[in-house]
């Protein structure tokens, strides 16, 4: 798969400036906020940045965090995790593997049947939905 890679100044014309803070600033929206922590609605998620396939909402729950949360991605390499030790604090951090764009952190603490919660934010993510049949 090919990287996208695009300036700051490409991105900024591109993105809302929460989108922008968010996923290419690694910034985080406040909780109970987002525009999909609730929805329920079918669908696909996908990378607000560039599209790439995420997350199914058939894999979404909640949390009780505030965040859209899921318990796996749609593949294995649909993103990419890397060590975050901003803060204090010890996490796992997801990015697009496609355009690199900071989703949100992945915790050891969801349901069955993988037990990860990926806690991603509703800026970097845009829900395609499920044709109607």
């Amino acid at each position: 798969m090919d990287k996208i890679n695009k300036s700051d100044e490409q991105w900024q014309k591109d993105l809302t400036p929460e989108q922008f803070y968010v996923t290419r600033k690694a910034g985080t929206e406040p909780a109970f906020t987002g525009k999909y922590y609730k929805t329920k609605d079918p669908g696909t998620y996908t990378c607000a940045c560039c599209g790439q396939q995420l997350f199914s909402s058939e894999t979404k729950y909640e949390s009780g965090s505030g965040w859209p949360s899921f318990y796996k991605p749609v593949s294995e390499d649909a993103v990419e995790e890397h060590s975050d030790t901003t803060y204090g604090m010890r996490r796992v951090e997801v990015r697009c593997s496609k355009c690199d764009a900071h989703l949100g952190h992945v915790f050891p603490d969801g349901p069955r049947p993988t037990g990860l919660r990926y806690c991603m934010n509703s800026a970097s993510l845009d829900l395609k939905p499920e044709p109607k049949k």
